[in-house]
């Protein structure tokens, strides 16, 4: 069985991908991406009101295209120091109206963290719709696929990958260290893939 990954987001299939790796195996089911399929599909107006409003959304839209499996997340972005009219929210990519390329990223919530006396704690709050077929959907939100607080701070890491540009302002808060210094193995990062495989097992199994 094939189950499709709505983004047009390569480095975010890629680490779903790395996440459910193991249960693939296990459960006898083919992660894609929405791109494998061809290159007809649309980009989606996210006008919901929060992040599971907007992954319902992408997964209603692609799975009326493809008539398969598919499932597709979403993230709003959130800070403590910063008052309503600042939060990203579900604009993490969109300022004053303008959609923002990585750079363009980076250059803003830098930018943000020296207002801030040069770091900000934020957390993303996920949400994730699967649509099997036209009576199985599944929706979720919940601690276990939202991310700890971390922050972000003004000075960019020098590693970045693309489609993930926050990713290279990102600091574990227990270690001081940027998440992409750390050792895995011995330090305590942040972790949704628990919160993802358990939603995809419960489900599949």
């Amino acid at each position: 069985m094939e189950i499709v990954y709505g983004t047009q987001n390569i480095a975010k299939y890629d680490s779903m991908k790395i996440c459910l790796r193991d249960l693939e195996k296990e459960l006898g089911f083919e992660l894609i991406h929405l791109m494998q399929l061809g290159d007809r599909f649309p980009e989606v107006e996210e006008n919901g009101t929060d992040p599971l409003d907007n992954a319902r959304i992408k997964a209603r839209v692609y799975y009326d295209i493809i008539n398969k499996p598919v499932f597709s997340i979403d993230s709003g972005l959130y800070f403590d120091e910063l008052p309503d009219e600042l939060q990203p929210g579900l604009e993490v990519r969109r300022v004053q109206g303008k959609r923002l390329n990585d750079d363009e990223m980076i250059a803003y919530y830098t930018q943000l963290a020296k207002n801030h006396g040069g770091r900000i704690t934020g957390k993303y709050k996920n949400a994730i719709c699967l649509i099997m077929d036209k009576r199985r959907v599944y929706e979720y939100e919940g601690d276990d696929i939202s991310s700890e607080k971390f922050y972000v701070i003004d000075k960019p890491h020098h590693e970045k990958v693309e489609g993930f540009p926050i990713d290279s302002l990102s600091v574990h808060i227990k270690t001081n260290k940027y998440y992409y210094d750390l050792n895995l193995d011995k330090e305590d990062a942040w972790d949704t893939d628990k919160g993802f495989i358990n939603f995809f097992k419960n489900i599949l199994s």
